[in-house]
């Protein structure tokens, strides 16, 4: 598709459709961006394509607003912005151009869906009120892209476009951090997954590194695994794991002994040379070898 103009309104700017134009210049950088309510410009046709304005929904003619009644719902009859209807249509070839593997481009768009844009569209819409965020509303993104706008008594007649353009690098630096954090998620799953079935009926899981691992844990049902053995820079740790997010308590506390001791007395205590540190609330202990960090990890199973 040979694309010349990327069309949205005029004025005003509102998270819903600087969010899409990071999608859409990502996709068509050599399209020009335009804002404006022209009607001859709003007007669909083959070269452009129509966001947050026009008055209809038609994928096929290549315009997506959301204002007409009536108006576009997901399945689950939530409603829809610009941002998700143009996530809907174009937010894989996005994720290809940012060069997520194939097998987690449905399963991150779906993420991305569910976590940043439906929030967007629900904001957007008033199905939700900023005021659901508490005292960190004026720090939700919607609230700092909106605190770009400029004020009320700029008075340039190009000072909406310029806070827009402007604008829009940012929005992008959050749009991609958040692609790209849920892309490392899918790879620690992945290999998260791997060093689980390399562990075998082991209580102790070896991690090439540290990464998130929770979600792999409850998607092997990996309920026996106790301890987790990661490489940290010259250091190897030995770290519990903790029942839920919600709470402190861990599948099983490292030994009572241990608690809050370091170096001489920890090796004293422990028995393992290049025990280095043992946190006093006994959820993490660190070694100076791998050697020592898995001698520590068979102590610790043993004392249960």
């Amino acid at each position: 598709m040979t694309l010349n103009f990327l069309v949205t309104h005029s004025g005003g700017f509102h998270a819903d459709e600087l969010l899409s134009s990071v999608i859409l210049t990502r996709l068509f950088p050599q399209a020009d961006l335009l804002r404006s309510r022209d009607k001859q410009l709003i007007t669909p046709s083959a070269d452009k394509i129509i966001y947050d304005v026009g008055g209809a929904y038609d994928a096929e003619a290549q315009i997506f607003d959301h204002h007409q009644r009536p108006s576009p719902l997901r399945e689950d009859g939530q409603p829809f912005s610009s941002f998700g209807l143009i996530w809907a249509h174009y937010g894989r070839a996005y994720l290809a151009a940012l060069q997520v593997p194939e097998a987690d481009i449905d399963p991150i768009h779906a993420k991305f869906d569910a976590k940043f844009v439906l929030p967007i569209d629900l904001l957007d819409n008033g199905a939700i009120e900023p005021s659901v965020a508490g005292v960190l509303s004026i720090l939700t993104l919607p609230s700092l892209l909106g605190s770009l706008k400029p004020s009320y008594d700029d008075l340039s007649p190009s000072a909406d476009d310029d806070a827009f353009h402007a604008a829009l690098p940012v929005a992008r630096i959050f749009v991609e951090a958040q692609i790209r954090n849920l892309a490392a998620s899918a790879r620690a799953q992945t290999a998260a997954l791997a060093a689980i079935a390399a562990a075998g009926a082991s209580p102790i899981l070896e991690l090439p590194m540290g990464m998130p691992y929770r979600a792999a844990l409850d998607k092997a049902g990996a309920d026996h695994i106790l301890f987790v053995v990661v490489p940290r820079g010259g250091d190897w740790t030995l770290g519990g794991i903790k029942l839920s997010n919600d709470t402190f308590e861990q599948r099983a506390d490292l030994p009572e002994a241990w608690a809050g001791l370091s170096d001489a007395a920890l090796e004293a205590a422990s028995g393992v040379k290049g025990a280095k540190f043992c946190h006093k609330a006994r959820f993490i202990a660190v070694a100076s070898t791998r050697e020592a960090i898995l001698q520590m990890a068979d102590l610790a199973i043993k004392a249960l």
